[in-house]
Parts: structure tokens; sequence; C-alpha cells
């Protein structure tokens, strides 16, 4: 498995309210040299979360040990700026497994998809309501239901569902990236093949 399977969550969330997060914000270029997908997560905002000599900033949300959880909430056009995957690599290797915007950019929605990250695109209305809720209570818990594509203020109960590829939610659901799913299918295709004259 590329992943693990998503198929329900339920986290407290750290919210980061602040709208146009780029990828540059998420993996400064500095830490792109490497080709695996692991340790990013050390550098995920590592501007905004160190001082030059490597110190936390105490009023960064990453270093408030009041927030925590699986569900990172960011502001509106989350992931703008450059293609680079390792922004999704980072958000996923820090402990995310989920990001909930009102808007994404969509080279970094696609990257998420790939590699397990499940991107929840809210309305206005409903971003606000999460981010009143955790502010007001860290401790507020949100459900993803991918089955049902809903997400949940478990607090009040309110709902909003959201969209997703049919191609792509059966793959988070599996734990399959793109070469996954053709390995699931390899008999599949092999018959197809050989049904076919040369």
């Amino acid at each position: 498995m590329a992943y693990d399977k998503f198929t329900t969550l339920k986290s407290t969330a750290v919210p980061l309210p602040i709208e146009n997060v780029d990828t540059d914000q998420l993996i400064p270029a500095r830490f792109l040299k490497a080709t695996e997908r692991v340790g990013f997560g050390d550098n995920l905002f590592r501007d905004w979360r160190y001082n030059p000599d490597n110190t936390p900033k105490q009023d960064f949300v990453l270093n408030n040990p009041i927030y925590k959880g699986k569900i990172l909430v960011g502001g509106k056009n989350f992931g703008s700026g450059s293609s680079r995957e390792h922004a999704a690599w980072a958000v996923y290797d820090y402990g995310f497994r989920c990001v909930v915007s009102s808007f994404f950019a969509d080279i970094f929605k696609g990257n998420c998809l790939n590699i397990g990250v499940l991107p929840v695109q809210v309305s206005p209305e409903f971003s606000d309501k999460v981010f009143a809720a955790i502010f007001k209570n860290p401790e507020t818990e949100l459900e993803i239901n991918l089955a049902q594509q809903t997400i949940t203020l478990l607090e009040t109960g309110e709902t909003e569902t959201f969209d997703i590829s049919g191609y792509k939610k059966d793959n988070m659901m599996n734990g399959f990236d793109d070469i996954d799913y053709l390995q699931n299918i390899k008999a599949d295709i092999v018959e197809f093949a050989e049904a076919r004259p040369f």
C-alpha cells in the first residue's frame, strides 16, 4: 500500500486562518533536494515555525500545544504557487491526513490526493464556523467521512458535503496510489490484452 486507507477520520484540528498559503511557505525551496517522502514534516512551515537560530516561534500555531490533531484547517486558496509535490509530502509527513479549506490550488489538491492527504473543500460559511468552533474550544472534533463525503462539526452536528472524483475516492479508501491501482487490476489488464489480436 502506498499509504494508510482513509475511511473515516475523527480528530481535533489545527487552525491556520491565513489566505493564499503557497507551497514555498509550506516547504521552502532549500529543502527540496531529497527525493524520498520522508523527513519533510520537520520543515513544514519552516520559516513560520522557527527563528533563524532554529528556536521555535512561540506565536505560530504549530508551536502552540493547545492545538493538535490530524486535520489542518487552512484559509482560502491553500497550496497556491509552484507545483512542488514536496508540499503535500510535508503535510503528510508532519502527521496531517486531511486539510480543510474553502478553496485549494488545483495542483496542490491533486498532489495531496496522490499521497493520502484528503483535501476537503467547504463553503466559506462552513469554514468560518469551523474556525470559530476551534478557537472557542481547541478540543473541538471534526469527523471526515469519505464514503459519505461529509465533514461534521461533532459539537454541533453541523454537516457539509464535499466533492471528490470517484477514482481518487476509491484509491484513498483502499490506500492506493496510481501504481497500486494498476497493480490491483493487473489481471483485468492482462485479460484485456490477451483478448486483442496482435
